[in-house]
């Protein structure tokens, strides 16, 4: 990728931020209440939980949701004031959609 390819890094850096959101595991809400502070553990490594693993189908459907999500955005956007956000909102999902239909991996 190029360095100066703006469009893409953003777009990869959200879509990326987008599936780490994906593969959180949900809380209880028993377990956001937790216990005691005294009864609570403590040290490193004790808020960490393990994230579960998206399916090829899952990872997918968050990229498509981005891509769309971009080009709703742009659609909004008709003012000729905001057309350079539109085209780069625009070009951000052409990137996205990009990766989904390229060729593919051998």
């Amino acid at each position: 990728m190029r360095a100066r390819d703006k469009a893409a890094v953003s777009a990869l850096r959200s879509t990326l931020a987008a599936l780490d959101n994906a593969e959180a595991v949900p809380v209880s809400e028993a377990e956001l209440r937790g216990v005691a502070l005294e009864l609570s553990p403590a040290g490193a490594g004790t808020t960490e939980a393990a994230r579960r693993e998206l399916s090829e189908r899952e990872v997918i459907h968050v990229v498509r949701a981005e891509a769309g999500e971009r080009l709703e955005a742009a659609a909004r956007l008709t003012a000729p004031a905001h057309a350079d956000r539109a085209a780069r909102l625009r070009a951000e999902a052409d990137v996205l959609l990009g990766f989904l239909d390229g060729p593919e991996p051998a």
